[in-house]
């Protein structure tokens, strides 16, 4: 099975299934010196973790990373970094009657089409669980962003049908959505998003949202122009998440209703110490190449596949969670027609717990761009 490594010299593999021994990453082309402890990785994995109340899963795991490698005295050796977090709140049995059924959309039909064969516990490799391999691997790749002043913010802008405040518009606040278990930034939507939840998981159905992610501090020129689209690569990256069925970046799929006059970001110079909101001064430019910033960031920081130096914008859709405990239609092994309700512990909203997963993917990408730049010119 191949498909589980992901990036170029900053380059992560994740392992395990969701009831498994355990899950976790090797994060491979990590540079040597960097700050790393426990606690950056555990950090991020208390964000996505299992064991909430209300719409989300009742499994109730610790997830408490070990470094096994490429780590001393608190120091990044520059060798493969081998990140394991235990399972310890699996419920097998609770899939025994799930072996011979193939689940309204989720993917235990078409893995069995590919491979004949599947670990039916929880979707095993397809499980959302896969994901503290993923955020284990970010919390590395962050810190090491983090030296460049580069940082990631990511926030559920829409759930279960409802929408909150964007940046800029009346009422978000985004230290709000780190007070709520939703990551909504405004506490009036928030409890209105949780009270259609709890509606929903009551009667055993599901919904699905919108993870918003904003990058300031990133440098121009990351990204290559062609095939290696930093907004490609950011697209490709979101995609490879479960559950994930749409990217938009900058204004989107609203851009294609704008005409060209009232579309374009508009650049305007930049002086030393001047630097406006948008973009502010790059982190070094060729010689004979000016700074500019722009008056507006509708592309989301991107032109040509290249960053441009403004905040990196783009927006995530998560499908409804496909276990859901009302009665639906399927088909057995047997090819027979068969009633289906699934029982266990499900979310019945993911994109709360997806905010640090999507975060991590940002990461990923944005610290291999990083690496693979500096070969970019002399």
């Amino acid at each position: 099975m191949g498909g589980n490594s992901f990036g170029t010299l900053f380059m992560v593999t994740t392992f395990g299934e969701s009831h498994g021994p355990g899950c976790g990453a090797l994060v491979d082309g990590c540079p040597a010196g960097l700050t790393l402890g426990i606690e950056d990785i555990a950090r991020e994995l208390r964000r996505r973790r299992p064991g909430g109340s209300g719409p989300f899963s009742a499994r109730n795991e610790a997830d408490q990373p070990e470094i096994l490698s490429g780590v001393f005295e608190g120091k990044t050796l520059g060798t493969p970094i081998a990140i394991l977090v235990r399972n310890q709140n699996q419920r097998s049995g609770d899939y025994d009657e799930l072996k011979d059924l193939y689940r309204p959309g989720h993917g235990d039909w078409t893995w069995e089409a590919k491979y004949g064969i599947r670990d039916h516990r929880g979707g095993g490799r397809s499980s959302g669980r896969e994901t503290v391999g993923r955020v284990a691997a970010g919390a590395v790749a962050k810190t090491f962003l983090s030296r460049g002043g580069i940082l990631i913010r990511a926030w559920t802008s829409a759930a279960a049908g409802i929408q909150a405040p964007e940046p800029g518009e009346t009422g978000f606040d985004y230290e709000e959505a780190g007070q709520n278990p939703l990551g909504v930034p405004h506490r009036e939507i928030a409890e209105k998003i949780f009270e259609k939840l709890e509606k929903l998981k009551k009667e055993g159905d599901s919904a699905g949202g919108v993870v918003t992610c904003m990058v300031t501090g990133l440098p121009p020129g990351l990204g290559d122009p062609v095939f290696g689209k930093l907004d490609a690569r950011i697209a490709a990256a979101m995609v490879s998440i479960g559950a994930v069925k749409g990217v938009e970046l900058g204004k989107g799929f609203s851009a294609a209703s704008c005409l060209g006059s009232n579309n374009n970001d508009e650049p305007i110079p930049v002086r030393i110490g001047e630097g406006p909101s948008l973009g502010g001064l790059p982190w070094e430019l060729p010689l004979g190449i000016p700074a500019l910033a722009f008056k507006t960031n509708h592309a989301g920081g991107v032109l040509g596949g290249i960053s441009t130096g403004a905040p990196l914008e783009f927006r995530v859709a998560f499908k409804p969670v496909p276990s859901i405990s009302k009665k639906q239609c399927t088909v057995d092994r047997q090819n027979t027609v068969r009633d289906l309700v699934i029982h266990g512990r499900h979310d019945v909203c993911l994109v709360p717990r997806a905010i640090p997963v999507v975060e991590a993917m940002t990461a990923l990408v944005l610290a291999d761009l990083i690496l693979l730049n500096r070969g970019a010119r002399v």
